[in-house]
């Protein structure tokens, strides 16, 4: 169970990602199957050559940023459907990652990596383990939550809400989808760079159907603790990763054919996205809804005083 939560809180950084381009851009970006092992691939390859495993993982996020911004100029200049664009772009990374590698699989046990020290002390899979990517998980989504609370991030915001209204305010809306896609899909490689070093190897097909990983972590966790700020969104999303890694241990655990699991992982997806519409969750989210209005009441009030304080002096 340690071991799904590692892989949980590592993949919830694959789900911001996601979150990002799925929520926040409202782009359906497949790159995301590509770039993920586009990350894995640049660093396996820099540190099987010698480079520094530090430098290796940056070196992937850019891999991942200018994939990203690939797939946005394809559909934001080019005028390609978002679908059209991802699958262009991730259907070209396959070739382009083979090309990295040099073959399909590039091992890492023998190999000095980031998770090098913690493999030495016998600490991954282990509290000490799953504590430290817990920290590098909230770390992005505090990093993630400032940066949309940013003008530059309500802008980004506007433009997957409402681009129409945001273009007639100045923000080249084209530019905010570039670079979103670019921060999402950097995001992604850098998962798949960490993950690969914890396996201790890069595949050409680890990517495969990830897309679907990262939307399960989104729903699910926004389904459960819902979305109502982008604090709890982003949290929710974390939550969401590791409620998605422990089912599928759960489902190892009890016998089901690792086959499988992709099967697993899409109806998962789909009793996500069905749970809002079931009266047992609304009347749940309902009520829930109810509290944190209570909750927020007084404060709102107070600041609703103090403005009308504020304006009645500044009018005397």
């Amino acid at each position: 169970m340690i071991v799904a939560l590692d892989l949980g809180f590592v993949f919830a950084v694959m789900a911001l990602g996601v979150y990002i381009s799925f929520r926040i851009l409202d782009f359906a970006d497949l790159t995301v199957d590509g770039s993920f092992t586009s990350g894995a691939a640049t660093a396996a390859a820099l540190i099987v050559a010698g480079v520094n495993p530090w430098l290796a993982t940056g070196a992937s996020i850019v891999v991942g940023l200018v994939a990203g911004a690939i797939t946005g100029l394809l559909h934001a200049k080019g005028g390609i459907n978002p679908l059209l664009a991802g699958i262009l772009t991730q259907i070209a990374l396959y070739s382009i990652n083979l090309r990295i590698m040099g073959r399909a699989n590039v091992p890492l046990l023998r190999t000095d990596t980031i998770m090098t020290p913690l493999r030495g002390a016998k600490l991954l899979g282990t509290p000490v383990s799953a504590l430290i990517f817990l920290g590098l998980a909230l770390l992005f989504t505090a990093v993630l939550v400032w940066l949309l609370s940013t003008d530059f991030g309500l802008a980004m915001q506007a433009t997957g809400d409402n681009q129409a209204m945001i273009r007639s305010l100045g923000v080249n809306t084209d530019r905010m989808k570039i670079i979103g896609l670019a921060l999402s899909n950097g995001l992604v490689a850098l998962c798949g760079a960490l993950i690969a070093q914890y396996q201790g190897f890069a595949d050409i097909g680890m990517g495969i159907g990830l897309i679907v990983a990262g939307l399960a972590s989104v729903i699910i966790g926004q389904a459960i603790f819902g979305q109502r700020t982008v604090l709890i969104a982003a949290v929710a999303v974390v939550a969401g990763s590791v409620i998605y890694r422990l089912v599928i241990q759960l489902a190892l655990m009890i016998g089901l054919n690792p086959n499988d699991m992709k099967l697993i992982s899409a109806v998962l997806v789909v009793v996500a996205l069905l749970l809002p519409r079931w009266d047992v969750v609304r009347r749940i989210a309902a009520r829930r809804q109810e509290r944190l209005q209570k909750l927020t009441e007084p404060y709102e009030e107070h600041h609703t005083a103090e403005a009308v304080t504020a304006g009645e002096e500044s009018a005397r």
